[in-house]
C-alpha cells in the first residue's frame, strides 16, 4: 500500500501520519469560508481576505492535482452573496479576472480543465469572459477537474432541473413514472461530471457547521469536515490532514460494513 507521510509544521514533535495515496477521495468540494473574519483578525479590510483567498484557491488546486484529485469543487459565489455590500460584490467579481489571468498557464502545465457551474449570465460581462476564456484554453486537459461555483445555490439548481423535466413531461418527451434519480441527476449543474458528480468529502473552513445551499441533492452520502482555519489559512498540509480524516471514516451509505 503505497503511503506518503505527513509531518506537522505546527508541532515537530508529533508523529507523522500515513497518508494513503490509494484512498484519495475522486471529488473534494470546499466551502472556502472566512476570508473576511480573517482580514478583520489582521485589520484589514475584507476584501484583502478574498485577495489572500485567491492565492490559496492556487496553492489547494495544485496539491490537489498532484494527489490525484480528480474533481475539486469550490464554492466561489452564492446565489445569496449579492445581498452583501455592492463594494464587496464589485470586487469579487473581479477576482476570477484577475485568478484567470495569472493561473490559466499553470493550470495547463498540470493538466487542469476548468469547469463552472451556476448562472453566470447574471455576472458582468468581463467576468463571463474571464470564464468562458478560462473554459476553452484547458478544454484539452484531461486530468483534474476545476469545478467553480459561480452564482450558484442549491435549491435554484434544483428548482431548474424540476422546470426542465416538467417541461419534458408536458411536452410528452417523459412520462412522470420514469423520473427516477438518474433523470434528475442529468438535469443538475453537476451531469458533466457524469460518476463524479456526488463528492466524496465535503470540507468547510472557518468552523462554521452549516452547507449554506451547497450541492443539497449531491451530498446526500458524502462525508463532511468542519475545520477551524479561515480560508486564506488552509494549504497542502490541511488539505492532507482532512483527507487522513476522511480516509479513517467507514462509508456504508445506508447499509452495513464490516469494520
Amino acid at each position: 500500500m503505497e503511503e506518503k507521510r505527513l509531518f506537522s509544521k505546527k508541532n515537530a514533535a508529533e508523529p507523522p501520519t500515513a497518508l494513503d495515496l490509494n484512498r484519495i477521495p475522486k471529488h473534494i468540494a470546499i466551502i472556502m469560508d472566512g476570508n473576511g473574519r480573517w482580514a478583520q483578525k489582521r485589520h484589514l479590510p475584507r476584501v484583502a481576505g478574498h485577495k489572500q483567498g485567491m492565492q490559496t484557491v492556487k496553492t489547494v488546486t495544485i496539491a490537489a492535482s498532484r494527489l490525484g484529485v480528480k474533481v475539486l469543487t469550490l464554492y466561489a459565489f452564492s446565489t445569496e452573496n449579492w445581498k452583501r455590500p455592492s463594494s464587496e460584490v464589485n470586487y469579487l467579481m473581479q477576482l476570477p479576472i484577475r485568478f484567470f489571468s495569472t493561473f490559466v498557464p499553470d493550470l495547463v502545465k498540470n493538466n487542469v480543465r476548468v469547469m463552472v457551474m451556476g448562472d453566470i449570465s447574471r455576472l458582468p460581462e468581463k467576468t463571463q469572459q474571464a470564464v468562458n476564456d478560462a473554459i476553452a484554453d484547458t478544454a484539452h486537459c484531461d486530468g483534474m477537474v476545476l469545478n467553480f461555483a459561480l452564482n450558484y445555490g442549491g435549491r435554484d439548481e434544483i428548482t431548474r432541473a424540476v422546470k426542465k423535466i416538467a417541461d419534458q413531461v408536458k411536452k410528452g418527451e417523459l412520462d412522470p413514472s420514469q423520473v427516477d434519480e438518474s433523470v434528475i441527476n442529468r438535469q443538475l449543474m453537476t451531469a458533466p461530471l457524469g460518476e463524479l458528480a456526488d463528492p466524496d468529502l465535503l470540507i468547510r473552513t472557518s468552523g462554521e457547521e452549516r452547507i449554506s445551499n451547497f450541492l443539497l441533492w449531491q451530498l446526500a452520502y458524502s462525508e463532511l469536515e468542519f475545520v477551524p482555519e479561515h480560508w486564506p489559512d488552509f494549504d497542502e498540509e490541511s488539505l492532507q490532514r482532512a483527507i487522513i480524516e476522511f480516509q479513517g471514516r467507514h462509508r456504508r451509505f445506508g447499509g452495513l460494513k464490516n469494520e
